[in-house]
């Protein structure tokens, strides 16, 4: 779920606690009520100029605290409109205050006056209405596209996901109305224009225009009017989704009844819920898949057995839900792309994990609230689960969670009493701050062996490979314990001269530091990539070339690093070899999205010089179409200029930015926000506008069509702000269609200095 990172960090400064009580055995904060069942209806706005959402949300409540509950509490969005409460079939009296959490606010709806015993259930109907003011990726409305996910708060429920014990996963049904006849789509089976969800959720939903492709019972939602293309990668994404059922049913049995789909968005990609994933649209214009969806997939597969027909909650529920599902996602992409791509996985997740090893918590007590709860929870959780397996073997390792799996339930405390043969490390990875550091000494020849020292600066024992690499190309491998806060050494009986030798070198353990475990050190850093991309950055190439090729010796399809190589041996004018190693990016297995974009920037800027006008377009088109990184569309584009590619025409798209440029020295607001599409664009885009403007010319240069209703328009802008200097460059709009006319509904870029 990286690419839904930036939306989690969003959140995180409005994030609460759900309803608590407290036990008088357990001081820790404990839940009072659990939602048994969701039933929301839906009216989506009828104008673009209308930003409210109307919803009735009915909740079915269960009181699991020990003691009688006289009262309720609710937690939604500050925006939502309450009008009516009810309990069963009888209106109540409510109380609305703020929770205030950080540096947001949070509406609590308080219904007193309650006596609900021990068990028992109660029905709750809120009606109410959700004002979106600004379009993102939680929550969004417009002609063309409405969304919205749990994490906008847009129903009302008693615990939050940040909730430390569990938030509220529950079966839901929806049920949307929409006046301009989109169609709906969630997680669960489709019925009588709802969606009936039988397996534990949180409610969402996505209303669209879609063209559906199915392959093997996966639907794959796009854009209406997909080309050839799109659909032949929405194609590759089902296969791959089938796959991961199918290997996750050998490892926990026959799959949940929950339908697999996947929905093509704007925003909000990385979200998934059931069997229900959303895709970044521009996933299905590049051409192959990249390693961010491919991991999505498998996880979102995964989360069907784990959190969806299984319930998990309790104290550190994030190593289950997020941890496990990363483990068991990676080995998925082992057996199916192999283990050198499974590695380049792993090796990525440490990378993360090493970036707040230093400063997050034990696993065990992480909350949401915490801003390393998913680079923790999912990176190093996933290692210490991967631990576990190597250390009990595979099936004992499956065999123990699919019995564990059949209860209905998984928490941490009870797979750590049915791993407890495992207490020691355990403790160490779930209770314990990560202390461990392995580090290896220079080897030290003898007359008929080679030793090396060792050191564990860890809480716990370490069995670890030790790897010598001898002058001759031979590789030696001894298996060590180094015990905890202790040393030891190996000892290699070789005649030949060992000239590497390298502690973990599977990476089991999580570390402090990764760059101490090679002696001879030759990379100094942890993130290797970074060891390639600060002499990069410096535009000292040679060094760049240099490290690039260190790092790609020992892990061979580290595509980001290629990508650098490749980069600088174009800047050092060796075109020949700058043209093999991208095109060994773009015949990777699964390379990352950044990564294709680079490697067909490159080879447009390689055809360029050699004259090959049009395979040059050709390759920046595709970059562009890529999206995956604001760089290198931005050098696509001006790669594009340079080849005088042959522009776009249309006299629409022309027409609405002389309307805009004429609203744009009106000093009116409203003459600006006619042409803006509700919600979509930023109000300090319009504010630095409205009234300031002097003077302000657009030169449409390129139109790139994104389907029949968006297109991305590159335009060269002249303009003056009001007490500044006259300024220039280029900008890259987002229009949208809105009934025949274009609005405007993005700015992806602007460049104007």
């Amino acid at each position: 779920m990286r690419n839904l990172l930036s939306l989690v960090l969003f959140v995180l400064a409005v994030s609460f606690f759900g309803a608590i009580g407290f036990a008088q055995t357990d001081t820790r904060a404990s839940k009072t009520w659990e939602v048994a069942k969701y039933d929301l209806s839906v009216s989506l706005p009828s104008a673009e100029t209308d930003r409210f959402v109307s919803a009735r949300a009915k909740l079915t409540l269960r009181n699991v605290s020990t003691a009688v509950a006289s009262s309720l509490s609710l937690r939604i969005s500050p925006a939502a409109e309450i009008s009516a409460v009810k309990i069963g079939a009888g209106a109540v009296d409510f109380a609305k205050n703020e929770e205030k959490v950080g540096s947001g606010t949070l509406q609590r709806i308080v219904i007193r006056s309650l006596s609900v015993p021990v068990g028992a259930t109660i029905d709750t109907e809120v009606t109410y209405r959700l004002r979106i003011d600004e379009n993102s990726g939680l929550a969004a409305t417009t002609p063309l596209r409405t969304q919205l996910l749990p994490m906008s708060f847009w129903y009302p429920t008693p615990n939050s996901w940040f909730f430390p014990r569990g938030a509220d996963f529950a079966p839901y049904r929806i049920q949307v109305t929409s006046p301009g006849g989109l169609g709906v789509l969630s997680a669960g089976n489709g019925v009588s224009g709802a969606f009936e969800q039988a397996l534990l959720g949180q409610p969402f939903f996505v209303a669209g225009s879609y063209d559906e492709v199915t392959v093997r019972n996966v639907s794959v939602h796009l854009s209406k009017g997909a080309g050839a293309d799109e659909k032949k990668r929405a194609e590759d994404v089902a296969n791959l989704a089938a796959d991961a059922k199918a290997y996750f049913e050998t490892l926990f049995g026959s799959s949940p009844n929950a339908p697999l789909r996947i929905i093509s968005v704007r925003r909000g990609a990385g979200y998934s819920d059931a069997g229900t994933l959303l895709v970044d649209e521009n996933v299905f214009r590049r051409q192959k898949l990249d390693s961010l969806t491919a991991m999505s997939v498998a996880e979102s597969v995964a989360h069907v057995w784990l959190g969806a027909s299984t319930s998990i909650a309790g104290d550190g529920g994030g190593v289950v839900r997020e941890g496990l599902v990363r483990f068991v996602a990676t080995e998925f992409l082992e057996s199916k792309y192999g283990k050198e791509i499974a590695d380049l996985e792993r090796l990525r997740q440490r990378t993360a994990y090493a970036s707040v090893s230093k400063r997050d918590a034990p696993l065990s007590q992480i909350t949401p609230l915490d801003d390393y709860y998913f680079v923790t929870n999912a990176n190093k959780g996933s290692m210490i689960w991967r631990l576990l397996s190597k250390k009990i073997g595979a099936d004992a390792f499956f065999g123990v969670l699919k019995a564990n799996m059949k209860t209905g339930s998984l928490d941490l405390s009870g797979l750590r009493a049915a791993f407890g043969q495992q207490k020691e490390l355990l403790d160490y990875g779930f209770d314990q701050l990560t202390d461990l550091d392995l580090l290896i000494g220079l080897p030290q020849a003898g007359t008929a062996e080679t030793k090396m020292a060792l050191r564990n600066t860890g809480s716990v024992d370490a069995e670890v490979d030790v790897i010598a690499l001898t002058e001759k190309g031979e590789r030696l491998r001894n298996i060590v314990k180094i015990p905890a806060k202790g040393f030891s050494e190996t000892a290699f009986k070789t005649l030949s001269k060992i000239v590497r030798v390298e502690v973990d070198s599977d990476k089991i353990f999580p570390q402090l530091d990764y760059s101490n475990d090679v002696k001879p050190v030759e990379v100094d850093e942890s993130d290797a990539l970074l060891f390639t991309k600060r002499p990069f950055d410096r535009q000292d190439f040679p060094a760049a070339e240099r490290n690039a090729r260190i790092v790609l010796r020992d892990v061979p399809r580290f595509d980001d690093v290629r990508v650098i190589l490749a980069r600088s041996l174009l800047a050092e004018g060796k075109l020949s070899d700058a043209e093999r190693e991208f095109r060994a990016i773009v015949d990777e297995k699964l390379p990352t999205a950044r990564s294709l974009a680079w490697a067909n920037v490159g080879l447009g800027e390689i055809a360029l010089k050699t004259g090959q006008q049009a395979q040059a377009i050709a390759f920046f088109d595709i970059a562009i179409r890529a999206s995956a990184e604001i760089g290198a569309s931005l050098a696509a584009r001006q790669g594009r200029l340079k080849a005088n590619a042959p522009a776009v025409n249309d006299e629409s798209v022309k027409a609405f930015f002389a309307s805009f440029d004429k609203a744009a020295i009106s000093a009116s607001k409203a003459n600006l926000e006619t042409l803006i599409m509700g919600g979509e664009t930023p109000k300090a885009f319009v504010g630095g506008i409205a009234g300031q403007a002097q003077e302000w010319t657009s030169r449409v240069t390129q139109i790139d069509v994104v389907d029949p209703l968006n297109v991305l328009v590159e335009v060269d802008l002249n303009i003056r702000i009001i007490n500044k200097n006259p300024e220039s460059g280029s900008a890259v709009f987002r229009l949208s269609r809105s009934g025949s006319n274009w609005k405007l509904s993005g700015v992806e870029s602007f460049e104007v200095r």
